[in-house]
């Protein structure tokens, strides 16, 4: 027995003084892990709060999107209404303004016959009137012959 004894005195002497260094450093080792886990929390605390900001924002944003497409849309609807509408006026005034024009095209027709009828009638007067002065001349011409032939026979 002695030998077991001595071989547990020698265990006790070598052993049981790591063991109890080796428990020291396991409740260090366990604060640190502590410590370690209390931060690793606050970490995680942080990433839900970011995530959560995150999550919030990204709401906001499709809010946003949502609320701007609608109103490009309804910008888009009243542009095509507004083109619909202009391209109405515009034919609507192209049609006008082709009624006009040829109406006036028919009355500056009209005016411009009328005008060279009264021109036809100025140019057939005047040679009306030069013919009738040169019949004029020469009745009087005749009227004057007449009368020295008139003279000559009564004298």
């Amino acid at each position: 027995m002695e030998i077991a004894e001595s071989v547990k005195k020698i265990l006790q002497e070598m052993v049981v003084p790591e063991l109890g260094k080796i428990r020291e450093e396991n409740k260090k080792i366990l604060a640190v892990l502590e410590v370690t886990n209390k931060r690793l929390d606050d970490v995680n605390t942080q990433l839900a709060d970011q995530s959560r900001r995150i999550d919030d924002t990204d709401k906001r944003l499709d809010d946003l999107r949502s609320e701007l497409t609608e109103r490009i849309d309804d910008t888009n609807k009243r542009l095509d209404d507004l083109r619909s509408e202009l391209t109405q006026r515009i034919d609507e005034i192209r049609t006008e303004l082709t009624s006009r024009m040829d109406s006036n095209h028919a009355d500056l027709v009209h005016r411009l016959d009328a005008n060279n009828e009264r021109i036809d009638r100025f140019f057939l007067t005047a040679a009306t009137k030069e013919e009738q002065a040169r019949v004029n001349e020469r009745l009087g011409h005749l009227e004057r012959e007449v009368d020295d032939i008139r003279k000559r026979v009564a004298a």
